[in-house]
This record gives C-alpha cells, structure tokens and sequence, in this order.
C-alpha cells in the first residue's frame, strides 16, 4: 500500500521532476500540494511567482493545494510554530511521509527532518544524492520547460532572469553556479511537463531588483552543502504575468 503524503511543492524544476518521478514510482500516494507563500505579496517564496499562476499550476497537475502565507520578518521559531500547526491536522488526516526536492544541501535535510520528527512524520527526498548536472539534463529532456524568475545578483546579472531554462542557458552559465541552482543561485517556474494537463501560460513582466535580511523560511535555499547558512541580500526578479 502506498503512504499517505503530502508534497511540498515550490512551483520549480526540482518540485516538478520529483513529482514526476514519485507519481511513477507509487510508492507514495500524493494527497495534495503544500507550498509557503509571502502573506504580504503572496507570491511563492523566493520565487516571486503570482499566487494566480501557482494556482494554476496545481490544477493543471490536478491536486489539491494548501497554502502556507508567512508573515513578513517572523522569525525562525515563530515559522516552525505555523509550520506545525499546519501539519499537525495533516498526520491527523493519515498522512505520514511529506515528500522534498532537495538534492544535497545536508543542513536542510536535517532540519526538515528534525522538524517532522515530533509530529511523527518522516521526510521522503527522492531525488537526493543525484548528480545536479544530469538531474537537469533528465528535466529537459522529459519535456518539462521553465522560465527562471529570480537570480542571485551576486552570481549571475539581471540578463538571466527571464530566460528559459535550456541547454543555452546551461551553456551560459560560469562555472561557479551549479547547473540546477541548488546553492540558490537561480530559481523557475515549470510551465509545462509530463506532470501538466495542459501548459501554464504567461508573458513576461518587469525585472525588479529586491534586497533581503536575513531568511525566516529554509526554503529560501541560503544555504551551503560544506559549511553553515549564508544569505545573499540581492536577487532580480522577472515578474509573470498569467496569460
């Protein structure tokens, strides 16, 4: 029989294969989508992508979505306490495995587990330990396609938001960004895929440059596979527009 769980989604390319590769595998019954979003913009944290074009998204897989909105500047623990209170109804429910598209990032992966821990509930990383290069040429050539909606100014310029995450971006990328992002270098939106009815239109908006303190949500993805967490204050974003 396959374990009640619940998918935390962040409307990216990670998300999306992992997705993909659970619904294959049945090992996991998927019974809905959880993504955090800023109660202020709501808009899919770090991301930046409209609450309208997440929706969307959740349809077009056909799964249900909870939607977790984070006060502005709440600090860790007060995160971790909303973080509970939203899974507790969920293990009442019958849910016990919550399903991440982490790949390496070690600090993460103890603390999400850590955090499941007292609800007895158990982290699922399907993709983990898998090469970051070859994960990402395994999502272009499954048909999935994304746009890249924030980058990391200190690593890559204005220019790479925007664009569409294919093999000439890859090519366009220095040396020091890992091909998926994982280090938080870049973030995207999957607009279409195996997993998708039907694709997620949108047009292109404004770029705007936003600087950040220090993060209150992990998924922010500010941290580092060697050392502790870092923070980055200055990332551009593309906006989308639904279409």
């Amino acid at each position: 029989m396959a374990h009640k769980s619940i998918f935390n989604w962040s409307s990216g390319k990670d998300s999306s294969l992992c997705l993909h590769k659970v619904v294959q595998e049945g090992k996991y019954e998927v019974t809905k989508l959880l993504t955090t979003l800023s109660g202020t913009t709501q808009r899919v944290s770090m991301h930046g992508v409209r609450e309208e074009l997440l929706e969307r998204q959740a349809q077009s897989i056909g799964l249900p979505l909870q939607k977790v909105y984070l006060p502005e500047q709440a600090s860790m623990n007060a995160y971790n306490e909303l973080m509970a209170q939203t899974m507790r109804p969920l293990q009442q429910e019958g849910i016990t495995h919550s399903i991440f598209g982490d790949i390496n990032l070690e600090d993460l992966r103890t603390y999400r587990e850590q955090q499941l821990q007292p609800l007895n509930m158990q982290a699922v990383f399907p993709l983990w330990g898998r090469p970051t290069n070859e994960l990402v040429c395994e999502f272009i050539q499954k048909g999935f396609k994304a746009v890249v909606v924030c980058v990391n100014e200190k690593l890559l310029d204005a220019s790479f938001a925007g664009r569409l995450l294919d093999e000439g971006f890859l090519q366009d990328l220095p040396a020091n960004v890992d091909p998926a992002g994982e280090n938080g270098e870049f973030h995207t939106f999957v607009f279409e895929g195996p997993i998708f009815k039907h694709p997620i239109t949108y047009t292109l908006g404004e770029k705007v440059r936003k600087s950040y303190g220090p993060p209150t949500d992990p998924d922010d993805n500010c941290y580092k596979k060697e050392d502790k967490p870092v923070f980055d204050t200055a990332f551009w974003f593309c906006d989308l527009l639904p279409a």
